[in-house]
């Protein structure tokens, strides 16, 4: 459901992603003791848009191997996604505590980029998430302190300009431009981005080295409209255009890619007193 109350369905995902689907949860029933297969088990299940399912997943994950943080970062994730926001805090603060002086380790992505290069780490994934559910609820301040500390684990520039990007958005709605800009000064023109390029054009566009122009149309995917949209729509609140703010956000949630956090973001935005 919505913040709103409007029910929503998942698009019919496409056959290969049913196929993987399938194969990873006969790989987890063919080794129950498996904890790696068990995790992409729940992975798929939400790639196929099957979120309550990926979520009892990763329950039964937590319940089998109540240590591995894993499960409560992914549970976490899929928490955002339904709208449990206050959910998803609780199993991401537990993730943090999971990780806490461990080793970081790389995530393997589910559809891999082109250069094939996983650009996230548990730990940067963990922070990420959890500033966002926090943003979410509206608790700006725990917002800015996890975003911080995501900043000191982000293993690259991928995760250096997306968290930076939530960070800007969090200390200007905190009224904080002083800080915001700082948080600016590490993102260049020529950074090495291999996924994020929204998020890193965001932040150009922020430190005023790009025009709202080029941002609108950044982008091919949904998800990426969404976070290049939210961002755009963000950015005229915060500057006092709240009338401009809306009609942004309005436009996202018109689109289907009900599961982006851009959508997400902006659909909060618009009913903070039901986000809780």
């Amino acid at each position: 459901m919505t913040l709103s109350g409007r029910p929503l369905a998942a698009a019919v995902p496409a056959p290969a992603v049913l196929e993987k689907y399938g194969a990873a949860r006969q790989a987890a029933e063919a080794a129950p003791d498996d904890a790696d297969k068990l995790v992409w088990h729940g992975r798929w299940a939400a790639y196929a848009g099957d979120y309550r399912e990926a979520i009892r997943i990763f329950t039964q994950g937590i319940r089998k191997f109540p240590a591995d943080a894993r499960f409560y970062r992914h549970r976490g994730h899929r928490y955002i996604s339904i709208r449990a926001f206050d959910w998803a805090v609780r199993d991401l603060e537990k993730a943090a505590a999971l990780i806490e002086g461990k080793p970081d380790v790389v995530e393997p992505d589910g559809n891999p980029n082109p250069r094939g290069i996983p650009v996230s780490t548990l730990h940067s994934n963990v922070y990420y998430h959890l500033g966002l559910a926090y943003y979410l609820k509206g608790d700006l301040e725990r917002a800015r302190a996890v975003y911080d500390k995501g900043l000191g684990t982000a293993p690259n520039d991928d995760m250096r300009v997306a968290t930076t990007h939530w960070l800007y958005m969090t200390l200007r709605r905190l009224g904080r431009g002083d800080e915001a800009a700082k948080a600016l000064e590490p993102v260049r023109p020529d950074m090495d981005i291999i996924e994020n390029t929204v998020y890193h054009r965001l932040c150009l566009f922020y430190k005023g080295e790009l025009a709202e122009a080029e941002i609108a149309g950044a982008g091919g995917e949904a998800t990426t409209n969404d976070a290049a949209a939210y961002g755009l729509g963000n950015w005229h609140l915060v500057n006092g255009d709240a009338v401009g703010a809306k009609r942004i956000f309005s436009r996202i949630l018109e689109g289907s890619s009900w599961a982006s956090f851009g959508y997400i973001a902006a659909e909060a935005s618009i009913t903070p007193d039901l986000r809780h």
